[in-house]
């Protein structure tokens, strides 16, 4: 089974729900490769790419078809705090993320695009 998710490197290697056979990081494939070489793996895997890089968010907002994008956006915070609220999220986020081509995860709010 291919993974349906890419973990980009700017993310924790090391998070319990990213350790199934749905989720490879880039450290596992691309490790230093640049944002294009990633997105076009993505792209032809047909993977959603989970990232905190706005570089992604924008250039899915004008590539069609894109992969389809997960931007996690909350700021400085601690792998603790990290691991909370994404933990608490996360089913809704990957529900979202099966309709619409670019999920943002803020701190307060998730918003989507279609």
């Amino acid at each position: 089974m291919m993974p349906k998710y890419l973990i980009d490197v700017n993310l924790p290697y090391f998070f319990a729900l990213w350790n199934t056979q749905d989720y490879i990081h880039q450290n596992d494939i691309l490790n230093t490769a640049p944002d294009t070489e990633i997105w076009n793996y993505a792209k032809e895997k047909e993977m959603t790419i989970v990232s905190k890089d706005t570089d992604f968010s924008n250039r899915m907002l004008l590539a069609q078809p894109p992969p389809r994008v997960i931007h996690v956006k909350i700021g400085n915070a601690s792998l603790k705090e990290f691991h909370t609220i994404i933990t608490s999220i996360w089913p809704t986020v990957l529900e979202m993320s099966e309709k619409y081509k670019l999920v943002t995860i803020l701190r307060d709010k998730i918003e989507a695009i279609e």
